[in-house]
């Protein structure tokens, strides 16, 4: 261990969890359990409404990082327009609102098996990269808007940028392809 992060995990103690930590904990909890319904039930309003849950849980642990901005981006974005999308969608192409055979291609197996080797290997890196370092979520602001704005728009602004080109792109091509259907008929 290095010093620093030797010396925080002497005052703070890996086996005296805050309230912050055990309220970390119980959130990631719920949000598992509603990723993990979200995958598994065969109700395709259940599954989005379920998503709402999780992504929502995923914001409030984005709160409780002290990462304030991200999580608003994280309601707004994901549970705000991905999801009202997706309900769009599923209403729009009248998805059945029951139970749907179509929904499970009976390859359960596999997906779980994928879903396991892929969650390893996540929880592997994860813990390779950060083995040594320690956070800090009293006094961290490495996630406020000022510190966010400023890394993103000094070091990530040209990706930004091309990301937003792209998704006009696809957003164009869209309607463009939208179009060409309703002059065929």
């Amino acid at each position: 261990m290095i010093p620093a992060a030797q010396a925080a995990a002497e005052a703070h103690g890996f086996l005296s969890p805050s309230g912050v930590e055990i309220a970390f904990l119980l959130v990631g909890l719920v949000t598992l359990g509603a990723a993990v319904v979200t995958v598994t039930t065969r109700q395709l309003v259940h599954a989005a409404l379920w998503l709402v849950v999780a992504l929502g849980g995923l914001a409030v642990e984005y709160l409780l990082l002290t990462a304030e901005f991200i999580a608003w981006v994280q309601v707004l974005i994901y549970v705000g327009s991905v999801v009202v999308l997706l309900l769009f969608g599923l209403m729009l192409t009248k998805a059945p609102i029951g139970r749907s055979p179509d929904a499970d291609s009976g390859n359960r197996p596999v997906a779980l098996g994928v879903a396991l080797a892929a969650a390893v290997a996540l929880v592997w890196v994860v813990v390779d990269a950060f083995r040594t370092t320690w956070i800090d979520l009293d006094g961290a602001v490495q996630g406020s808007t000022e510190v966010t704005g400023a890394t993103l728009f000094k070091h990530w602004v040209l990706p930004f940028e091309a990301l937003s080109v792209l998704l006009l792109a696809a957003l164009v091509g869209a309607i463009v392809l939208s179009r060409k259907k309703e002059q065929e008929r």
